[in-house]
């Protein structure tokens, strides 16, 4: 029935400054970028590693997030990554501020979190 998650939709409140985010300083790769005149809304299709993960939108006064990290809806999106402290330190560089990194209880692997210009709440997951 299900094969994969084909996307995952962000709104977000400032456009370029969340363009910039997820490709400059996470590394999303653009696929397309779209005016819509008739809302006053963008949409840029994001990829990671060739495939369409993100469709990022923006929309005059959106709605803010109720409360964090507990608001009904999305909790957090995770990245895979392979070394956590690695990605922890060029997201530092770039200003970005994480969570200390802590291990799973349940699979022994590390994590963190960090969020996005929004405040959406991301992890980094290494495998």
């Amino acid at each position: 029935m299900l094969k994969k998650i084909h996307h995952i939709a962000i709104i977000c409140s400032d456009y370029e400054k969340s363009k910039a985010f997820y490709t400059d300083i996470l590394g999303l790769t653009m696929i397309q970028e779209v005016y819509r005149k008739e809302r006053n809304s963008y949409k840029l299709d994001l990829a990671l590693n060739g495939e369409y993960i993100i469709e990022l939108f923006s929309f005059p006064n959106p709605a803010q997030r109720p409360t964090q990290p507990e608001a009904t809806g999305l909790r957090h999106l995770a990245f895979e990554v392979e070394n956590i402290e690695e990605v922890a330190a060029h997201l530092k560089s770039k200003g970005v501020e994480t969570e200390r990194i802590r291990i799973d209880a349940h699979t022994g692997k590390k994590f963190l979190f960090f969020s996005d210009p929004d405040g959406l709440p991301l992890e980094l997951y290494e495998v």
